[in-house]
């Protein structure tokens, strides 16, 4: 064993651009993006806030084309609680370049990570 080795950080189980790893939470995104952010920021706020109530704060955010500020808070939290690297961007510069893909990215994440985002 080299003394010298260092563990490798860890990465995102899914690309930012493999929205069809999961057909339904790709369609679910396209069509309601608020669905799958308001149980990303479930899972992330661990019930402290619900998926219903999120879910409306991104709908009033969309209607003046701001919820991408909200949806990088989220996941910049995402990536802190599990060491995730900032890929291949800036948090806010992903979810304001490519929101459902960010969104998708996020779902998956949880749900590699054994959480079932559509349970809370």
């Amino acid at each position: 064993m080299n003394m010298f080795h260092r563990p490798q950080p860890p990465k995102w189980s899914a690309s930012l651009c493999g929205c069809g790893g999961d057909i339904g939470t790709c369609c679910i995104t396209c069509c309601l993006p608020c669905v799958t952010f308001g149980q990303i920021a479930e899972m992330v706020d661990q019930g402290q806030s619900t998926c219903v109530q999120q879910g409306c704060i991104y709908c009033v955010l969309m209607m003046f084309s701001c919820q991408c500020l909200l949806s990088c808070v989220y996941r910049e939290k995402l990536r802190a609680k599990f060491g995730l690297p900032a890929e291949p961007c800036h948090d806010c510069c992903v979810h304001f370049c490519c929101e459902p893909c960010a969104l998708c990215q996020e779902h998956a994440e949880l749900k590699a990570r054994g959480f079932d985002p559509s349970k809370g």
